[in-house]
């Protein structure tokens, strides 16, 4: 086992990595930026790096930096959490190539399934399904209208790399298909320095479900589940659940088959997630997460698994101990994402938080890095905790949701905490009946 982690990350994901690792007797290295010296990750690891300014491609996204760091301070292994470089296949061979473990996957299945191309080809190999669209990459506005017309319209033009809803344009009709081509194009080029795009039939009304997958370097493989992930706006998850109010226990256990099977067959270690959209019984791949999710804590609850403590487990060699049929599921639970950010404008709202207090009890989860006098700064993504509750059933989940959300206090900044007050007790979300578009209707109906 490892003697001493970096953390290659910031926020509460570097917190889920620390506590993971101090109770499994393993020392730890935080790496910040001058913006976060005084983030609470920081202050409880058993050493601390400062790599860089405030701006992310200065210190979190600094590959040297990191590798520096993790060099004077004698770790065994990095830890890159979720975003930055988790999925940067160039940075896994890096840590790899100093002598350092990296807890993730190879530099090549990072590679092929951060491209959503070359995904989709792997995913037609191994006996997934996928949604129709191209066979690869389209390069001209008129291949789009092409390939469209063969499918059926509506469609969505999508980069092959990157993520976050960024490249992604919908044409729901012949006259609108060259438009959302060079719009998608440009954005994904701007963005991800990667102009490449493929274009996939659009579904109405799907909900967005993935399996969670654990792999050790053996060839085990289990699944742990599925998370619905569907109540989104522009792409972007906002609550998710597990298991999902919208499957049966026989379309949950063939889609983690299908699913387990596909991993075994391309030789996957660690965690890794497979992102379906579902509709009318059936179920159509859209990407592989090649690293812990931000969800993650749904599905640990549900199974009691720490997967951040089998990420780091794998990682190090060892052997999974645990079989599918050791897998038991039990209870309901559901994770609000608790942003920085004006619940009706979605403005993001850095500054001091001069009042917190962090809702408990049974069943109550908070995974955060924020403190009372704590500065969130205006520098990354606006997400400062996540609340995740736990129920033997998805009623009283429901019901510890909102007295969990009426305890939650934070103060000095704006937040999404009143946008999941309205929202856990809407109709529609406590009979489970939402599709991905549902929430972006609900804010616009001024979440009535």
């Amino acid at each position: 086992m490892f003697e001493k982690v970096l953390i290659a990350n910031r926020g509460e994901i570097a917190m889920r990595i620390l506590r993971a690792c101090h109770e499994m007797g393993i020392k730890t290295v935080a790496v910040h930026s001058t913006a976060d010296a005084d983030a609470m990750h920081v202050r409880l690891a058993d050493e601390s790096v400062c790599i860089g300014s405030p701006a992310a491609k200065d210190s979190y996204l600094n590959k040297a930096a990191i590798i520096s760091a993790a060099t004077i301070t004698n770790t065994d292994a990095i830890h890159p959490g979720y975003g930055f470089l988790s999925e940067n296949a160039e940075f896994a061979e890096m840590v790899e190539d100093h002598g350092f473990a990296f807890i993730g996957p190879t530099a090549d299945h990072i590679r092929v399934m951060g491209d959503k191309v070359a995904a989709r080809e792997a995913a037609v190999s191994s006996g997934i399904p996928i949604v129709p669209g191209s066979d690869g990459e389209i390069k001209t506005a008129e291949e789009a209208i092409k390939i469209a017309e063969e499918i059926g319209f509506p469609v969505i033009v999508k980069a092959a790399s990157g993520g976050g809803g960024k490249g992604m344009k919908v044409a729901l009709d012949k006259s609108k298909i060259r438009e959302a081509f060079n719009l998608a194009k440009t954005e994904a080029t701007a963005a991800f320095g990667d102009g490449t795009v493929y274009i996939e039939k659009y579904l109405t009304t799907p909900r967005h479900i993935e399996i969670q997958i654990l792999a050790d370097n053996y060839g085990n493989v289990i699944h742990l589940g599925e998370r619905d992930c569907s109540l989104q706006r522009n792409n972007q998850k906002l609550l998710e659940e597990a298991p999902s109010p919208s499957l049966n226990e026989e379309q949950r256990r063939n889609i983690g088959e299908i699913a387990s099977n596909a991993i075994k067959k391309i030789g996957y270690r660690g965690v890794g997630t497979i992102e379906f959209l579902y509709e009318n019984g059936e179920f159509y791949f859209i990407e592989m997460n090649t690293r812990l999710q931000v969800e993650h804590p749904v599905t640990e609850m549900i199974t009691g698994i720490d997967l951040v403590r089998e990420q780091i487990r794998v990682a190090s060699g060892a052997t999974l101990n645990m079989k599918q049929e050791d897998i038991v599921f039990s209870g309901h639970s559901i994770e609000c994402r608790i942003n920085a950010e004006h619940s009706d404008t979605f403005i993001p709202s850095p500054g001091f938080i001069n009042g917190y207090h962090a809702p408990g009890g049974m069943g109550v989860r908070v995974d955060s890095g924020i403190y009372s006098g704590y500065r969130v700064p205006p520098h990354y993504d606006s997400m400062i905790a996540k609340l995740i509750v736990y129920g033997k059933t998805r009623n009283a989940c429901l019901m510890r949701l909102k007295r969990a959300l009426n305890e939650f206090v934070i103060e000095g900044v704006d937040t999404s905490l009143p946008l999941h007050r309205r929202l856990v007790v809407n109709d529609d979300f406590i009979n489970g009946e939402y599709n991905i578009h549902w929430l972006e209707k609900f804010i616009e109906n001024k979440n009535s």
